[in-house]
């Protein structure tokens, strides 16, 4: 059984101003997804790089996903294509930011 919540860090400014390196995010496995939602995606020719990104639409081979920033030197469907519906971990529950010590 996996556990139902998954925790990530953003590491890159490809979805600026949604969200921003530093932030954290509480991702809620689920195949439920829609167009507008943001998820976590393994990448599909790097399957241990994970990806935030906004679903875009649904096509014939997957789920097609873009970066809200495309200036930041984005990786995503415009690179590789749909994602298949297996490469989705889930889909963003909560954004929060760690407290400084």
């Amino acid at each position: 059984m996996r556990w139902p919540l998954l925790r990530a860090a953003v590491a890159e400014r490809s979805m600026q101003p949604t969200l921003l390196p530093g932030d954290w995010l509480l991702i809620r496995r689920s195949r439920r997804i829609r167009p507008g939602q943001v998820v976590v995606a393994r990448h599909p020719a790097r399957p241990a790089l994970l990806l935030v990104k906004r679903v875009i639409r649904h096509e014939p081979g997957g789920w097609w996903l873009e970066s809200d920033s495309p200036d930041e030197g984005v990786v995503d469907s415009r690179n590789f294509g749909p994602v298949p519906p297996s490469l989705i971990e889930g889909v963003l529950l909560l954004r929060y930011r760690r407290a400084r010590r």
